[in-house]
């Protein structure tokens, strides 16, 4: 795979979406859980769905169970929760493995493109990964930044 829209993933609805029904936006690609530290970049998340979904960014939220069990529910548990708690209006997929054999392949890619502080792996949950118009990974967060600090590497995409 040459770029982020060559990948095909399952929504939360269980349907398959290509990526390349986003060619031409940028892409933050985020593996999210619902009961961790974290889960409240969920509204920082979104606030930078609202603020830039108009001028191409696309959020995409990827719930993942590696991490602590932090994301037990099935999808329509998750759905709900991001909904009620967060009001999340940007796209989610149905859980993933991030790490591992099981990994699902664009997260392989994902790592392959940008290593973090464990090489080829992702730390935990909300890493997030900034793609380019061009499908090509232009950089990559840890958990720990919060979703705010990234509107200026977004706007360089835009």
């Amino acid at each position: 795979m040459t770029s982020a829209y060559d990948f095909t993933a399952t929504g939360i609805e269980g349907d398959p979406v290509e990526l390349a029904g986003f060619r031409g936006d940028p892409l933050l690609i985020v593996n999210t859980a619902s009961q961790c530290g974290f889960t409240p970049q969920y509204r920082g998340l979104e606030t930078l769905h609202r603020e830039y979904a108009d001028k191409g960014l696309r959020v995409l939220g990827f719930p993942c169970d590696q991490f602590g069990h932090q994301e037990p529910g099935d999808e329509d548990e998750i759905k709900n929760f991001c909904s009620l708690t967060y009001d999340v209006t940007f796209p989610m997929f149905a859980k993933v493995e991030v790490n591992g054999p099981a990994a699902h392949p664009m997260f392989e890619w994902l790592r392959d493109q940008k290593s973090g502080v464990l090489g080829g792996r992702i730390k935990w949950n909300f890493t997030k990964f900034l793609v380019g118009r061009d499908g090509s990974v232009v950089a990559r967060f840890a958990p720990t930044t919060k979703p705010e600090k990234l509107a200026g590497s977004i706007e360089q995409q835009l």
